[in-house]
């Protein structure tokens, strides 16, 4: 969907750069991307660096930088635009992916919005009403407090401990990241993908408790069961324009 996007406004001087985050490393991210099939720089950021850098909480997530390298809009809800409705889960997946999908087809976003908002930056540039002042992008931007910057560096080392071949020791930091910062939903995910038992791709997206043996999941949640809690209609932060 951002290839189709790319392919719209790249004549018209917008470059779309996408970014995978994920400790597991281009292998985890490469099924994605070619099936993409991308024309635009598509990046996989093993550190997540990006998250750090730009205050990503969640995916997808979207960052507006000018031809001057100023951020226009900081990282925010970036739902791809959608040609057609999404696809019903098939009825010979897992039953807990399709437990997976039927909350995520509650998740609400706004991509008519995002993209006219989107077109109307690339068409108008700084006299975009979408392209933010920097007062107000500092503002949007939520500095991290102590316990965040606290999550961060617990969230770093299980990242540098996993890289590494150590998965147990690497546990007991993302869990520690997890309660310093217990709405970013990015450190969370990246935590539970890492629990896959199978090669298959989207196996990294359905992991948690084992009904046969539900003691060795080693985190307090799991991301069916911390979306059925809150709601899948508060899972992103309203589109604000």
């Amino acid at each position: 969907m951002w290839q189709d996007v790319r392919t719209e406004l790249h004549p018209l001087g917008l470059e779309i750069v996408t970014v995978g985050i994920d400790t597991a490393g281009p292998e985890a991210c490469r099924p994605f991307i070619e099936a993409a099939n991308p024309s635009h720089p598509s990046l996989v950021d093993t550190s997540h660096q990006v998250a750090e850098r730009f205050g990503v909480v969640n995916i997808p997530n979207g960052v507006w930088i000018d031809e001057d390298g100023v951020i226009v809009r900081p990282a925010e809800t970036a739902p791809a635009p959608r040609k057609s409705p999404r696809p019903a889960a098939a009825a010979d997946l897992p039953d807990r992916l399709v437990d997976i999908f039927t909350e995520a087809s509650r998740i609400q976003t706004s991509p008519d919005a995002y993209a006219h908002a989107l077109r109307d930056w690339v068409a108008n540039g700084a006299a975009s009403a979408f392209a933010l002042s920097p007062d107000e992008v500092i503002r949007r931007s939520e500095p991290r407090n102590a316990e965040a910057a606290r999550g961060q560096a617990h969230f770093e080392l299980a990242a540098y401990l996993e890289e590494r071949g150590l998965h147990g020791a690497a546990v007991e930091h993302f869990r520690e990241a997890h309660r310093l910062t217990p709405a970013n939903f990015a450190y969370k995910r990246q935590a539970w993908s890492l629990e896959a038992t199978s090669d298959e791709p989207l196996a990294r997206f359905w992991q948690g408790p084992s009904d046969d043996d539900p003691a060795s999941w080693p985190y307090e949640s799991d991301w069916l069961s911390e979306v059925r809690a809150f709601g899948a209609e508060n899972y992103y932060r309203p589109w604000v324009p």
